[in-house]
């Protein structure tokens, strides 16, 4: 059965891939280079997104402006860890923080924030449970491009040919090139930080 907070990710024993979407002058420097250079801004947060599908919705399957080129960044299993031990989620969620003051404070100083958003089907609706988005603040983004990422590849053309099935009805086709992406494994005391359900 599916829980409603739970990590679906296409992972191995070491690195976790994770999605962004730019435009394309940042993202084939990215690709080129194998890490983020300017116009990325190191100024802000970034927010890292293991649900394909939910990356898709976000960009709209790359039809947004300047999110035209959808990145796979794999990063190293530990520094995803990391990310999360060190997040507080984004609306104080009584399940997680009692103390809606507690949850003030620690939101104010937090390096990372995690949110929950309805997860997607192919089909770009809502399902009953939720997918994970990180943000990583300004505080770890260099840390982020220069010690996390093991390498970045480009899923461009794979979402145009996902989006061009999808748009003459034959979803069966576009689901069969989606990521496989399954249920990531976390400590009991990671998945409380996070708000994952146990």
């Amino acid at each position: 059965m599916i829980k409603e907070f739970e990590i679906r990710a296409d992972y191995n024993r070491d690195t976790i891939v994770i999605y962004q979407a730019y435009n394309e002058t940042i993202a084939k420097s990215a690709i080129m280079n194998q890490k983020f250079s300017a116009p990325f801004s190191f100024n802000r947060m970034t927010w890292i997104k293991p649900s394909f599908l939910w990356m898709m919705e976000r960009s709209n399957y790359g039809q947004k402006p300047g999110q035209e080129c959808t990145l796979a960044v794999y990063i190293k299993r530990e520094a995803w860890e990391k990310a999360l031990s060190k997040a507080v989620l984004t609306s104080p969620e009584k399940r997680v923080y009692p103390n809606p003051g507690s949850w003030e404070k620690e939101f104010r100083k937090a390096e990372v924030h995690v949110q929950w958003d309805p997860e997607r089907n192919i089909k770009g609706s809502k399902l009953a449970y939720r997918s994970i988005q990180v943000g990583i603040s300004r505080y770890l983004i260099e840390e982020f491009n220069e010690e996390w990422i093991v390498k970045i590849e480009d899923y461009t053309p794979l979402v145009k040919k996902i989006l061009n099935f999808a748009r003459l009805g034959e979803y069966d086709k576009a689901k069969k090139l989606l990521p496989n992406e399954k249920v990531y494994p976390l400590p009991t005391e990671l998945a409380h930080t996070i708000g994952a359900t146990i």
